[in-house]
């Protein structure tokens, strides 16, 4: 039996590419470019913020001065409208309440901007206990560096052992390598079963009410 489940957010907790992909053409529109169709925006997404819009821009144009006044936008559309079209998917808050219900703790670790985590988690999961909720700090890096499980390791002691680390990205599988713990890839979110496969996770389900199976054999 698992004792501690992190969770990445986005992807695997919550719906939330719409939104993302809303705040990010804002920014692009605003600094004279292009938006793109939001079905593009589950390739951009996985490595932060900065990173998604660096993604969205043309590669001439991912400098600085370009990059920092538009993240800027960003947060400023995106802390008005986060929660417009985001959802939890299907079995998830069940599944949170299995888990706790059961004594197991669970936390979230996400490269979203931590101000955006903690109200998105507060709002959306009112009810759910969460040990802790970590989400990109300035000067700690981000996913797929450990720190971000290290962190809460160190809030919530817990044998590596017992330990789950649940998410949707080969960057999520190759975070909780990087950290130690097994790895379970969620299908459901925006990358292909295919990436998680290749990313060798050690467990990869379709539906979240298997991860109950993992963690309370």
């Amino acid at each position: 039996m698992k004792q501690l489940v992190i969770f990445d957010l986005d992807g695997t907790l919550l719906n939330t590419i719409d939104d993302l992909g809303m705040a990010t053409n804002h920014a692009l529109t605003e600094a004279g470019y292009p938006p793109h169709s939001l079905s593009t925006y589950p390739k951009l997404v996985g490595n932060g913020v900065r990173r998604l819009i660096e993604r969205a821009l043309p590669e001439d144009a991912r400098t600085p001065e370009i990059v920092d006044p538009m993240l800027e936008r960003f947060k400023e559309y995106y802390d008005a409208h986060l929660m417009d079209a985001t959802t939890p998917y299907p079995g998830i808050p069940e599944l949170l309440r299995s888990l706790t219900s059961a004594g197991v703790k669970v936390a979230v670790a996400s490269n979203k901007y931590q101000e955006a985590v903690e109200r998105l988690v507060s709002t959306i999961f009112p009810d759910i206990p969460f040990c802790a909720v970590e989400g990109q700090k300035e000067g700690i890096p981000t996913k797929p560096d450990p720190s971000i499980i290290f962190e809460i390791l160190g809030k919530v002691p817990t044998p590596k052992s017992k330990v789950l680390y649940c998410g949707d990205s080969g960057i999520d599988m190759e975070t909780a390598r990087r950290a130690c713990v097994d790895s379970c890839g969620v299908t459901w979110g925006f990358r292909p079963a295919r990436e998680l496969r290749e990313a060798h996770a050690d467990e990869i389900v379709d539906e979240p009410g298997e991860i109950l199976k993992i963690v309370l054999p």
